[in-house]
């Protein structure tokens, strides 16, 4: 069962490139539009008053080259993600398996972690995709994400099956790493659209930046910065019960809700920052792009607290698996 867990993972990461180069052919195709011009040079009638009174110029018909690029394009970007759906398919199975094979949650080490705090970011982008298809477009970016991701997982963070650690066997096990796997997963979509809003943003006030062409077919940014928003609210609550599940975790296994650790000071770090990023929201003064970076430092933060605590520090959460 572990083997095949192994598997489905690689299946997986196979899939989210598929869909990753299904989204970037849909890019590469989208630059050509169907065009508006006038037809003929444009005429002028005498109206019974005397004055000149110009035809609208009449529509040229797109070309059969444009439409057929509009309509490669289109089908790129749904191969894009229908293969994003099957890749996620693959990323559950893979999750349920070795659970299965351990004989427990899959949420034990930092392979375990990654895994599922990605399968909840794309089940989640699958959601929003049923909602709203004018943000498919996005997908680049998401399964961009899924690739680096799982793949770092799978190369670099993986460990045979182990049993968890004593401190772990506890239903807290349950309550708190389910919610701060749930919240850090929509924390991860949320960082998706914030990014696309700067990029677009910058695009729609007339700045000429490096992601030019990516930023000038993403969404209009008023959406991109709702979402963004709207992932982030959905998710703070969470993650705020999710630390603080842990101090009563905390308490009731090493005596004391609240230590410092290292992991506890970054979740610390990272509640406040996403804290930080609500209120600017919530502020009439603050522009949405200052806001959108705040959440964007809040998504590194999260990163820190994940694999930079994970590997330089020790703690009493040393639970990553790594040697």
């Amino acid at each position: 069962m572990s083997a095949l867990s192994d598997n489905l993972v690689t299946f997986a990461i196979l899939a989210y490139l598929v869909a990753m180069i299904g989204h970037a052919v849909e890019y590469a195709l989208g630059n050509v539009r169907t065009r508006v011009a006038t037809a003929a040079p444009v005429r002028e009638l005498v109206g019974a008053g005397g004055g000149v009174v110009p035809t609208p110029p009449a529509p040229v018909p797109a070309s059969p080259t444009a439409d057929r690029s509009a309509g490669r394009a289109r089908l790129a970007g749904l191969i894009g993600v229908g293969a994003t759906a099957v890749a996620a398919a693959l990323h559950l199975a893979a999750l349920v398996t070795r659970g299965l094979a351990a004989d427990r949650m899959p949420w034990g080490n930092m392979y375990e972690f990654v895994l599922t705090v990605t399968f909840i970011g794309v089940a989640a982008w699958l959601v929003v995709l049923s909602k709203r298809q004018s943000l498919r477009k996005l997908g680049l970016f998401l399964t961009l994400v899924m690739v680096l991701l799982v793949a770092t997982a799978e190369l670099v963070l993986y460990v045979p099956i182990v049993p968890l650690v004593p401190a772990l066997n506890s239903y807290w096990f349950v309550i708190h790493v389910s919610t701060i796997v749930f919240a850090s997963g929509i924390f991860l979509l949320g960082v998706v659209p914030a990014v696309g809003f700067l990029m677009r943003n910058g695009y729609e006030q007339g700045k000429r930046s490096f992601p030019y062409t990516l930023a000038k077919r993403l969404p209009a940014a008023v959406g991109l910065e709702r979402l963004t928003f709207a992932l982030h609210a959905f998710a703070f609550p969470i993650f705020t019960f999710a630390v603080i599940a842990g101090a009563i975790w905390a308490e009731a296994a090493w005596g004391r809700p609240w230590g410092w650790d290292p992991k506890e000071t970054w979740a610390f770090i990272s509640w406040v920052v996403y804290a930080g990023y609500l209120h600017a929201r919530a502020t009439p003064s603050v522009k949405r792009n200052v806001a959108t970076l705040i959440a964007v430092l809040g998504f590194l933060t999260m990163l820190m607290n994940l694999f930079g605590v994970n590997i330089f520090f020790t703690g009493l959460h040393s639970y990553g698996g790594l040697d």
